[in-house]
């Protein structure tokens, strides 16, 4: 006997291509997730000393997502082998960064547009085409050519205030990133005068690669990168010239 309340709905189509490829995906590739911590400080500055300019001018709010889009291209620069596809016995590397930009269309599924040659842009021209792509998505205007030609994806949940999400990779491409909340924590810093606790933002990056294409050093490696570019990066430098008069 079926229990009270219960009810049926049928998949839209695009949840039925969403629930397709994702499973199509774990039924391809050996999934791995492997996670690091990443500290936001200087990102943190950044926004906070230019994000009210930023808002007047662009008309959105700078997120993290194109700090770490422009950290994540240099680290592919390091780790080419994650941009890449497998087709038969071959790993097909890129040399330019196509980078995929997983969209939520309202909780029905989700739409992977491209940011085309993402590791020529500056930051600023990430955030603003990651904002463009993303408002094409939800309003259904995207066009084929917005879409086609990723070579690795970010996947951002991190808005919602998320720890730690294992993504599933965007086939036919070997590696995947999810960005999650990033929260104010204690951390130990260490530097010449010793050991001190600082409240710092802190974020966990997951990253889901394919087994066939690289191993677990290779992906650490990536990550380790990853970590130092975004807590390195003059971020400052990086920022200025977006709000320079033009």
């Amino acid at each position: 006997m079926a229990p009270d309340g219960v009810q049926r709905t049928r998949f839209s189509p695009i949840r039925r291509r969403v629930a397709k490829h994702m499973s199509a995906s774990v039924q391809t590739s050996p999934h791995v997730g492997m996670a690091s911590e990443i500290d936001f400080s200087g990102v943190d500055a950044e926004r906070d000393r230019i994000g009210t300019a930023w808002r007047e001018r662009e008309g959105f709010g700078l997120s993290y997502l194109p700090f770490l889009a422009w950290a994540l291209c240099r680290a592919l620069e390091r780790h080419p082998r994650l941009n890449a596809s497998i087709e038969g016995d071959e790993l097909v590397v890129f040399d330019a960064v196509h980078l995929g930009v997983a969209v939520d269309l309202d909780h029905e599924g989700l739409i992977v547009p491209v940011v085309s040659h993402a590791d020529r842009r500056s930051v600023a021209d990430l955030a603003r085409e990651i904002r463009r792509l993303s408002s094409a998505a939800r309003e259904r205007q995207l066009t084929p050519d917005d879409v086609n030609g990723g070579t690795y994806t970010i996947s951002n949940p991190g808005g919602f205030g998320t720890l730690f999400t294992i993504p599933i990779i965007n086939q036919p491409q070997v590696g995947i990133l999810s960005t999650e909340g990033v929260h104010r924590r204690a951390v130990v810093v260490e530097d010449d005068a010793g050991e001190r606790i600082e409240i710092r933002p802190v974020g966990i990056v997951v990253q889901s690669f394919d087994h066939r294409a690289v191993d677990g050093a290779y992906s650490a490696s990536f990550l380790r990168e990853l970590a130092r570019v975004v807590a390195t990066t003059d971020w400052h430098q990086q920022l200025d010239q977006a709000l320079a008069p033009s």
